[in-house]
């Protein structure tokens, strides 16, 4: 089909083989690659209640039919597996490079089952798969290890002219429950934990390079849509505000409505707001825009601190969940020691979210003499030997490393943890915007705010966030579009840009599919539906669709505000009857695919 190969590459690290699946078109039609494929071969590859970090849980890297093509928003990739976070399905998704080369290798995805007994890192181009020792590699931090492995392929293969690589830390080594995958030093397929399951494979690194091309349906019409797109883009607000201000504009936003998460969810504001907002960061850090491939937004800080010990650092950051993280729920007071936690994560290969939340679950316990360590909110250097301990599981960070739901049990704070199926919420607090407590409810990876962005909405006044009845519905639209997004695969922020007309058009003009708004719906909503399928085969209960406590007895201190249970099991109630479930949250019963056939490469297995 017009901008697939029809081809995904299965690794078998155990025995360092591999075969070349051919997924037909019309699995294809009714996936669309990205979140949709990958779904559909977790289901009919991973054994169901597999341990996560065993080696018959498949890792799966693809890229959406955009990718590789000048659709602007396309330059991204996901990451799919079984999470050893939350026991659950998992999904990230990371800009940057990457997905410009993995869609020159010629295949879909990559699926990668099996463990090596040595550490390796991979080599995909151009219908096949190279492994390589990687022990010289093995306890590095990202960056050097990132740099290794392009200097290598710049060196031994000259026809790569460059590649794109993606790489696992000391955190992803050692199997902390959180680590990430990253790519272009400072991007992060950062939640759910992958990097673990990475590490547990002995895999450090991928690196994709190819010139494979893909054939669009109508090379013409893509390049027009693309250059109205970006005519339509110069006087968008929201265009404006990302590229000038990036994520930390989020700072003030939420302050200014009481619900920047801060002492770990005690409080909604942040008496120090003023030296951790975008204005700080702007003012105390030599910044500028910083876009992905196909990007015209530039929402990314490449920010150099000016003054003070971290003189000189520069990443890419920090985004307004990492400040929220630390500068909220830790109470760091300074942008610049917020910069240096996030490049911390960033070398070690940990999720700054569930970082930051961890971090400051351990200042109450160390608070309330649950436990014997020396932390406190906003003392930056011992928040740093934290983070180290989590990465390499020493001492008290061996605990840490397991997750929330792990330390929650084994401190008594169960009542206190705040999570959702394991993972941490993003800096929304739900008990000012109602709609975030039904999307880290229902999303298929744990307490996530992007499967809707439902913050956007709320904050804007399209729905009032107090209002509970008609809004599951409302969300149920949002949900399906950027579900439709994570297929493709395209940047969230692109959401204005994107509304069904213009996603009909991008897939006419890259497939060659004419598909009206109720097909696509039907498309998004049938990978719902299968994301629901693979929790619910894995035990998840309808308990866990539910907020921690604290959301609904606990107010916030500035507006009074809680989310109550009932206003959540209405809001539970009716999104279950918007997406056609039944009353305990089980999609209908599927209509099968049919089955992907193998074409068997000579060196690898079936």
């Amino acid at each position: 089909m017009f901008g697939f190969y029809n081809m995904v590459l299965r690794v078998n690290a155990t025995y360092r083989g591999f075969d070349l699946k051919i997924i037909s078109d019309s699995v294809l039609r009714r996936t669309l690659g990205g979140k949709g494929l990958a779904t559909h071969l977790l289901l009919l590859h991973n054994p169901p209640g597999v341990a996560p970090l065993s080696p018959e849980n498949h890792l799966i890297l693809a890229s959406g039919p955009v990718s590789g093509t000048g659709i602007w928003g396309s330059c991204r990739h996901g990451i799919y597996t079984k999470s050893p976070q939350t026991g659950y399905y998992a999904e990230s998704y990371s800009g940057g490079t990457v997905a410009d080369y993995m869609a020159v290798t010629g295949f879909d995805a990559v699926m990668i089952h099996g463990a090596s007994e040595e550490p390796v890192w991979l080599e995909v181009c151009e219908k096949t798969v190279h492994f390589h020792p990687a022990n010289d590699l093995w306890g590095l931090e990202t960056y050097e290890t990132e740099d290794r492995i392009k200097a290598w392929i710049k060196e031994n293969r000259p026809e790569a002219k460059n590649c794109g690589v993606v790489v696992i830390g000391p955190a992803g080594e050692n199997t902390a429950s959180f680590a990430v995958i990253e790519n272009d030093y400072w991007r992060s397929a950062g939640r759910t934990g992958i990097g673990a399951v990475m590490g547990s494979k002995k895999i450090k690194a991928i690196a994709f390079w190819g010139n494979c091309k893909k054939e669009v349906a109508d090379p013409d019409l893509a390049k027009s849509f693309a250059k109205d797109v970006a005519q339509r883009a110069k006087d968008n607000p929201g265009v404006k505000a990302y590229k000038s201000m990036g994520t930390p504009m989020m700072v003030d936003i939420m302050s200014n409505v009481g619900s920047f998460p801060t002492r770990y969810w005690k409080k909604g504001t942040a008496e120090h707001r003023e030296s951790i907002n975008a204005t700080a960061l702007h003012s105390r850090c030599d910044v500028k825009p910083h876009a992905c491939r196909k990007c015209f937004i530039g929402c990314g800080r490449l920010a150099t601190v000016k003054e003070g010990r971290h003189k000189g650092l520069t990443i890419e950051g920090p985004e307004y969940e990492t400040i929220y993280a630390f500068g909220g729920l830790c109470e760091v007071d300074s942008i610049e020691e917020i910069a240096y936690l996030n490049d911390l994560c960033d070398r070690l290969g940990l999720d700054t979210m569930s970082a930051g939340n961890l971090a400051a679950l351990t200042i109450e316990a160390s608070r309330q003499r649950k436990i014997d360590y020396d932390i406190d909110y906003g003392q930056v250097d011992q928040i740093a030997a934290l983070l180290k301990d989590i990465a390499y599981r020493r001492g008290i960070g061996d605990t840490l490393a397991n997750g929330i739901k792990f330390v929650a049990k084994e401190w008594d704070m169960e009542d206190q943890a705040i999570h959702v199926k394991g993972l941490e919420p993003a800096g929304y607090d739900p008990r000012v915007l109602k709609g975030m407590g039904l999307a880290y409810g229902t999303s298929d990876r744990g307490a996530c705010h992007l499967r809707a962005t439902f913050y956007k909405p709320e904050l804007s006044k399209m729905i009032d966030p107090e209002q509970i009845s008609g809004k599951a519905e409302m969300f149920v639209e949002w949900e399906d579009r950027l579900t439709f997004f994570d297929a493709l695969i395209l940047c969230r922020f692109y959401r204005d840009l994107y509304q069904w007309e213009e996603l009909a058009t991008m897939i006419k003009a890259i497939t060659g599919l004419e598909l009206t708004q109720e097909a696509m719906k039907a498309i998004a909503r049938s990978i719902t539906d299968d994301t629901r399928r693979f929790n619910l085969q894995e035990g998840l209960t309808l308990a866990e669709d539910k907020l921690p406590k604290r959301f609904s007895t606990e107010a916030l201190p500035e507006t009074g505000k809680v989310i109550t249970e009932e206003q959540m099991q209405q809001l539970l109630t009716d999104y279950y009857k918007a997406r056609g479930w039944d009353e305990m949250g089980r999609p209908p019963e599927k209509k099968e695919l049919p089955e992907s056939t193998s074409m068997v490469n000579s060196q690898g297995l079936v």
